[in-house]
């Protein structure tokens, strides 16, 4: 299922027929954005993506005529109207407001009693009915971090039952795992085999596979929200302003105005502090493969999108004696999509089986 897919970012319900789509789906379920992944009767991997985000406005004639105006969708819930994905954020920077996010952290947020409602309205619209009942879904979870006493098993425990809700048969797979699954195919000799990592909002994801066995996966609890926060803090912005001046398309190998320079500070740092946890995970011999030859280091995720990302990381390990042998550093053709596309691969090889 390697190369680049059809995405919609309009989020917008599915609509196909179950004789247009093949069976079986994967959802990236990350602290950022929330992607769904199909593949058609073609072949072709469909990806619809949103941002796992939401604004709740006050309810009166004139916001609703405005947002009808505007063609923003809006749901009423506990007689607040809510704004959700794309529009959101959107909406946030236009009001110069923080959006709200059911998830923190790489988990559901302890502090949004909406979470749940929300991600389920959110999934169910881009994932669409089942084509049958019980169609396997896969969907990401993180691995356990290694720098913060967390455990995953409530969130993954909560989706299980959201997407049962909605008449899947969710199945959990790691997030590092599924960059596995769709990047690293295409070694003759050792499919499936090396390193891959999800740089995502809340988290980065790590997982060791051999030859499609997961060997090894866990988490540091940094990432893109991280670099958001942080940049906002010391330019006096909001959280959502800083994330819309990261992508506007900031290179770090070039930062050219005062926040240009901020986001480069701290996306090095973020990159120093992952591959410095990653190493001294993969010190401890006992269980770390001997892999038989050099491996590739693939990084997906939102978060490895910003120009110069690859070049970076190069760096930090030119810096340091990892200690796995690693061929080649490199980043997934699509990064946005590769965890939706990964899972697809997972629920795709479930159903044949």
């Amino acid at each position: 299922m390697g190369g680049q897919p059809t995405i919609d970012y309009g989020g917008g319900r599915g609509n196909e027929s179950s004789a247009d789509v093949s069976y079986g789906k994967g959802l990236d379920v990350g602290t950022a954005n929330l992607l769904a992944a199909t593949q058609d009767a073609n072949g072709n991997v469909v990806v619809k993506s949103q941002r796992n985000a939401f604004i709740d406005i006050e309810q009166n004639d004139f916001t609703r005529n405005m947002l009808t105006k505007m063609g923003v969708q809006y749901v009423i819930l506990n007689n607040k109207m809510i704004v959700i994905g794309d529009p959101a954020f959107d909406l946030a920077n236009i009001y110069n407001r923080e959006t709200r996010r059911p998830m923190a952290d790489g988990m559901i947020s302890p502090k949004e009693a909406d979470a749940m409602p929300i991600e389920k309205l959110l999934v169910d619209r881009l994932l669409g009915p089942p084509q049958k009942k019980g169609e396997i879904c896969y969907f990401s979870i993180p691995g356990a971090p290694l720098d913060f006493d967390m455990d995953v098993t409530y969130h993954k425990g909560m989706f299980k039952d959201l997407l049962g809700s909605l008449g899947y048969q969710a199945k959990p797979i790691h997030e590092g795992y599924a960059v596995v699954l769709s990047e690293l195919d295409d070694d003759e000799e050792l499919p499936f085999t090396g390193i891959g990592v999800s740089c995502g909002g809340g988290m980065f994801n790590i997982c060791v596979a051999y030859q499609a066995i997961e060997t090894l996966a866990f988490a540091t609890t940094r990432g893109g929200d991280w670099v958001d926060q942080n940049v906002a803090r010391v330019l006096g912005l909001k959280g959502s302003r800083a994330t819309a001046l990261k992508e506007k398309g900031v290179d770090l190998r070039n930062p050219r105005t005062r926040e240009e320079q901020a986001i480069d500070i701290y996306y090095r740092e973020l990159i120093r502090y992952a591959l410095t946890n990653i190493a001294d995970r993969f010190s401890n011999k006992q269980d770390t493969p001997n892999f038989p030859a050099p491996v590739d280091m693939v990084f997906a995720g939102g978060t490895s999108r910003i120009g110069g990302f690859i070049d970076v990381v190069r760096d930090e390990l030119g810096k340091m004696d990892f200690p796995i042998p690693i061929r080649d550093v490199k980043r997934a053709e699509d990064p946005l999509t590769s965890v939706a596309r990964g899972c697809l691969v997972a629920a795709a090889a479930d159903d044949e089986a």
